[in-house]
Formats: structure tokens, sequence, C-alpha cells
């Protein structure tokens, strides 16, 4: 800790030291140095709020900036006019902090920081902890978010029960409701997933009854915070984006809003959303993006810090293990601080049930487990998961939030890619390359070891509980299955590839841990071959709600696993140790895997087989019942026992056969 922070200022050559000369990504120097040293983060960590403060009474405006020599706010009575109706300097405090109190009720004001920094260089910004912003974000509006707040909108949902339980669906606010065959009028906005009896062209069911009906507990929703790359302003001209963009971390979207140029439109209208997908007992995750920024100079973060929130390599240089430019610097105090912050305020203010962490290899640990412990206090059953890949940033192996230091981070759980793999083959490189659906041979143990919860992939993870491992087989990212199944297995007749497709969702909502399903997968959605589509027109992204038409029995058979799988704890166990107790491998032979799960009270028999042939599976005699068979499911059929010690499964399909132990 420095104790004389002024003379130790001092001992710095100010007019080198915050030099704003840089040369592409590389920052000075000295401003490295100094900005970045452990003393800087110790002498001005702050741990109060920040943001526009709102009381009726009057708000309270307090920004982190401690390399500022002045600090300006300027208000505006409209977005549109350019000169500022008010300049009010802020008061200088301890740790970096400004401050200005602007009395009376603030409800709408418009405002932005103008700071002057120690090297005479000045900057207008956004509050970083803005909670409202005028159209692009460009601007900052002071709230009062109780009047955010659209009817019946109460307290957040009791909580969840065991992370297992959960069954994931992954969904883009645009792609779910934009095409003509949705039935949907508030196409591609946040109130598309609030309207009921809506149906395609031939009459089935879709958007929100369709989710109700395939029996999914959590809607997992790409980025609908406000990001940079879409125009506000001009939405009649077709635009794309996944939001991976970020710009104003707590503000909602605007073109997913009906009214983008209304800085509250898009607040009520995402309550409006998520209370309508709780009352219909679905929970939402949000897919969160603290990594990185879109634009790291013009950022409000790095406009009110210079050099401070983000990750650089030793020669000065921006960190790029994100591969978009730049790494945020979780372990540095107050970038800790921010997305904490953000998180429990998203948890708190629109009663979010979970978060999905993009790329969180790029965080440390000990953020993720800080924010674990901060959202237990708001509901510990809130979902937390993330893209744990081992990412190439300047930060030492031990520390970064990966699926190799799984165990490090209890109830934090992480995208399981050895299990997509060993179902489909690589996403990257060849795109021709199979797994056990399409054709790979010797997969059946490391597909064992997944179904298992993830159990002994130490070479590849530490999880140590199935709740901390999320298994699927496709997501926004790469080629859809039935895309990827195009190319692996081009000389496929449709009929296979169905069943090729329809094996693999089997395995995935069959396998310990908690399942996820990309949308439309259920309807082997493709997206024309095209592999990351995330600035691709409509025609690519789009659900094409009559594919429900065309797979009829695909959709049926996928709503039959998830209706069998919460139905039954021994699908979903909470711990390794309760695997190991009640699962048995009978065969990983041939193209062919095969489990039991039991308890005192029952059993069931799981066969997949990925040959291409019809194969006769023998098993102990005994009164049986089959549930599923030939992609169709028949839990009616618990009852119907028939005797036999052989049951035959069709080629790349699944059987469940189920016995009680004392009928």
């Amino acid at each position: 800790m420095v104790e004389d922070f002024q003379s130790w200022l001092e001992s710095y050559d100010l007019e080198k030291l915050f030099s704003d000369k840089r040369d592409k990504e590389t920052i000075d120097k000295e401003m490295f140095l100094f900005v970045r040293s452990n003393d800087f983060d110790s002498y001005f960590s702050f741990d109060g709020e920040l943001g526009a403060l709102y009381e009726k009474e009057g708000t309270l405006l307090r920004v982190w900036t401690p390399t500022a020599k002045s600090v300006e706010v300027w208000t505006y009575t409209d977005e549109s006019i350019k000169k500022p109706s008010q300049k009010i300097a802020m008061v200088q405090k301890p740790k970096g902090i400004f401050e200005a109190y602007l009395p009376g009720d603030q409800h709408g004001t418009i405002y932005v920081y103008n700071i002057l920094f120690l090297n005479n260089r000045e900057t207008i910004t956004v509050d970083p902890y803005a909670r409202a912003t005028t159209v692009n974000g460009t601007k900052s509006v002071i709230t009062d978010l109780l009047r955010t707040n659209p009817d019946g909108w109460g307290e957040r949902l009791p909580a969840f029960g065991l992370p297992e339980e959960a069954i994931i669906y992954e969904l883009h606010i645009r792609d779910f409701s934009i095409s003509e065959t949705s039935g949907i009028t508030n196409k591609g906005k946040f109130l598309g997933l609030t309207e009921k009896k809506t149906k395609n062209p031939s009459g089935i069911s879709t958007g929100l009854d369709y989710l109700i009906d395939l029996g999914i507990t959590h809607v997992q929703i790409l980025p609908m915070f406000d990001y940079a790359t879409v125009d506000e302003t001009n939405l009649t001209e077709p635009q794309y984006n996944w939001g991976y963009d970020p710009l104003n971390y707590n503000v909602p979207e605007g073109s997913y809003s009906t009214d983008p140029f209304d800085p509250f439109n898009r607040i009520i209208e995402l309550k409006e959303m998520i209370r309508t997908l709780h009352e219909n007992g679905l929970r939402v995750i949000m897919d969160v993006v603290y990594n990185h920024v879109y634009d790291p100079k013009d950022q409000a973060l790095e406009r009110t810090v210079p050099g401070y929130f983000y990750r650089y390599n030793e020669d000065g240089s921006l960190a790029n293990g994100t591969g978009v430019g730049n790494d945020t610097a979780s372990e540095r105090h107050m970038m800790r601080k921010y997305i904490i912050d953000s998180v429990k305020y998203w948890a708190k203010e629109y009663h979010l049930d979970g978060f999905r962490f993009d790329l969180m290899g790029i965080h440390d640990s000990v953020t993720m487990n800080k924010i674990r412990e901060t959202l237990d206090k708001v509901d510990p059953s809130i979902i937390i998961i993330g893209e744990g890949w081992e990412m190439i940033t300047p930060l030492p192996e031990e520390l970064k939030a990966s699926q190799k230091n799984a165990q490090a981070m209890p109830r934090i759980a992480h995208f399981n890619d050895s299990i997509r793999v060993a179902l489909k083959g690589s996403d990257f490189g060849d795109e021709t390359d199979r797994g056990f659906i399409s054709g790979k041979n010797y997969q059946e143990d490391l597909l064992l070891r997944n179904i298992k919860g993830g159990m002994h992939l130490s070479s590849h993870s530490s999880y140590v509980d199935p709740e901390q491992v999320i298994q699927y087989v496709e997501a926004h990212d790469n080629l859809t299955l039935y895309d990827k199944l195009l190319r692996s297995n081009p000389n496929d007749s449709e009929e296979v590839r169905i069943k090729r497709h329809t094996l693999a969702t089997s395995i995935v909502l069959l396998s310990q841990g908690v399942p996820f399903i990309h949308g439309g997968q259920e309807f082997l959605r493709t997206k024309e071959g095209v592999a990351n589509s995330y600035q691709s027109p409509d025609e690519i992204n789009q659900f094409e709600w009559e594919r429900l038409t065309t797979f009829q029995q695909s959709v049926a058979y996928v709503r039959g696993l998830i209706a069998m799988r919460k139905s039954e704890y021994l699908f979903r166990l909470h711990t390794h140790e309760e695997i190991d107790a009640h699962f048995t491998t009978l065969s990983e032979n041939f193209n062919i895997v095969a489990f039991v799960l039991e308890n005192e009270e029952k059993k069931y028999i799981i066969v997949f087989n990925a040959n291409r042939s019809d194969t006769i599976f023998r098993i102990e005699k005994g009164k049986y019942a089959i549930l599923v068979e030939d992609n169709q499911v028949f839990l009616e059929r618990k009852a119907e026992a028939i005797l036999m010690d052989e049951i035959l499964v069709k080629a790349h399909t699944t059987t469940v056969l189920y016995i009680g132990k004392h009928q």
C-alpha cells in the first residue's frame, strides 16, 4: 500500500507518464506501469456504489476516474441537442471518486461526463454504470427503476431445484420470431416472446406456446444488453448481429424494443418478456460478455480510466486471447467489481435465473467464485455456466476460469466440448471429421465417461459434480448439427441423416449433467452451411417454423425424452458418488454404448446403436417395458411389461427399457 500517494505520483514524469500517444493498440509504457501497477490498484480500490444513485429528492452521480484532474457532468434536455443545458463541476473524493448531487426528481435527465486528465487531455463519455441510455447508447439517462416495472412485476420466482433438473434451450431474440412463418406480431423484439396462440402456416403452435409444450426449464438468450453494431435509428434497414460486441453492459439492447428512442421502453419490454416467461414456468439465462469490449479505445471503461481495465502483454500491447483485439482484466480490483456489480444488478433488477459467460476462460477463477458468492445472496439456485476453454491470455494457468480448473470453481458449470466432439467430430479445421453418431470408431469409452457426467476426463477437465457439466452437441457457434452431418456424411439419405441427428440429441438428454439444446435443434435446424452466422442475414439465422411441420416426429421425440428425464431422478443424479452407485456399463463395443441406471425399486437399460445396421442386444431375462424405440417415446408403457432376454435396436437409434424390481 502506498501511504503518500501524492509524493509517489510526483516522482514520475507526468508529461511522459500520461501521454496519450498510442501505436494502434500499444499504450505508452509509463502509463502502463503507473495505471497497471499493484500500488495503483491497492490505493484506488473502491467498494462503494457507482453510477447514478437515484432518489426522488435528488440523484447522486458518482464516477471512478483516478487519473482525472477534474470532471464535469453535462446534462441535456433533449438527446438531439448537441450543447449541454448545464455543466456541473464534480467534487473530488478519496479513492479516485468524483461526485455531483443533482437535486429534485432527475428521472429522464440525459447526461455525460467530461473528464480532464492530468495531461490536460479531455474526453467525453457515457457513464460506465449507466442503466439507461439514449438511442445507440450515446448518452446516459438517469432512471427511476420503479417506473420501469410493468404491470404484474412482482418478486423473483421461488428457488429452482437441483441444477441437473434444468433443461436449457438457447435462442436469439431476433431469430426466434423474425420469420413470416412464426405467426408472431412483434417480430425480432422482446415482446415476440410474450405472445401466445401463435401458429405456423400449418397451424402448429410456435413461439411461447411451443416452448411451454416442449418442456424445457430455462431459456438461454444470446446477448440482450446494449451492443454496438446495430444502428437503432435505422431499423427498417435489415441488420443482424449476435450481440457479442458490448457497448453498455447494464442497458438492454434497443433494437429489440419497439421504440429504441425511448430510453425506458427497452427496460419495460425486457421486463415484460421475463415476467411472461416466468408466469409460464420458464426461467431466463442471460448470455453475458465481460471478457472483451467492442472498441477498446471508445469504451466507457477506457474513457474513464485509460489503460486500467484491459489485460496487456509484456510489450504493452493489448492481450488478444478472445481473438477480437482485447481481453478485459478481471483480476484487477475495479474490473472484478464492475463484473460483479453488473451481474448482481441484472439478477436483482430483472429477476434473471442464470448467466452464461462468454469465453469464461479469459476470466480468473477468483472473480467467478466471487460472482457465485454474490449471486448466492440473491438466489443460490441461479445458474452460472460458461465457456471454460483454455484461452491464451497473460494470466497464470492455475488462475484461469477454465474447465481444467473446474474443481477450484464449485457450482459453476462448463460447456463440455468433450461430449460434443465425441458425438459428431471436431468443429474446427476439418469439417468432415466424424464422431460416434456419424461413423467414427473407438469413441465408446470416451463417450461413456462423458455420459457419466464427465467423470474421469482428467486430461481435459476437473469436474467434481455433474452440475458442472453442460452436455451439448450443438450451439449458436459453428455448423448446426444438421449442416455438420451434411459435410461429414454427404452420401447419407435424409432418413439416415435424421436418425444420426436424433441419436445425438438422445444422448445429450439422457446423459448425467445439465442438458443443453440449441434452439431449433429439435427440428433439425439448418443455417445453409454457414458455420458462424453472427452477421448473416435473417434468411440464414431465422427459425424456420415450417420445419415443425416437416419434422413433427423429431419434435415429438425430443418432447418425450424431456418428459422422461424430468420424470425420473436416475437420469439427473446430483453427485459423482450417486452416479457410481447407480450406473453400470453394459457395453462399449462395436459402435454401441449401453448402460443401466437403477436403484432398489427400478431399473432402466439404455442402448445407443450408432451402427448402420440393426442390432440384437441381449439383456438379463425379465419383464421389461419398452419406453423408447425407433425414435419414439412411450412413457405410458411402464405398465406394459413383456418377458424378454433380448431387444432389437434399430440402426442409429436409442432404446430405453424399464423394469420394476418388485413386479
